[in-house]
């Protein structure tokens, strides 16, 4: 037997603000909500869940633990365009100007990065 990824928690001021981010990124949808937090899905709901919790102080540090995206259906560009639109904002932690990706932040500047390659990029090496 191994375990299962079940779940990645995210703790925010704003649960809102931050799941329905990431809902509209990754086209998932809220699953459950209680006073606690939102969990949000796949809409056929399989795992693993984005579980967003509320926690009394905001973000200082580096995370050390990050999403890696890739765009799906569209260009690298188009998909850096769409997620700035949505909230997200370039931030630095101090990947030097030669990388090959983007490193962005959500609206309460937790980190993730933009890969370079397209998911077709990848479908189509072979």
């Amino acid at each position: 037997m191994t375990s299962r990824l079940a779940a990645i928690a995210i703790d925010a001021i704003r649960p809102r603000v931050v799941a329905d981010f990431w809902c509209a990124v990754l086209d998932w949808c809220i699953v459950e909500e209680d006073s606690e937090g939102i969990s949000i899905a796949p809409h056929d709901k399989r795992w693993p869940h984005i579980d967003v919790f509320a926690v009394p102080e905001g973000k200082n540090v580096k995370n050390r633990l990050h999403f890696d995206l890739r765009a799906d259906g569209v260009s690298t560009d188009q998909e850096l365009e769409r997620l700035l639109a949505l909230g997200a904002r370039r931030t630095d932690v101090g990947q030097g100007p030669d990388v090959s990706w983007v490193v962005l932040a959500d609206p309460e500047g937790n980190e993730f990065c933009l890969l370079s390659r397209t998911v077709q990029d990848l479908h189509n090496q072979g």
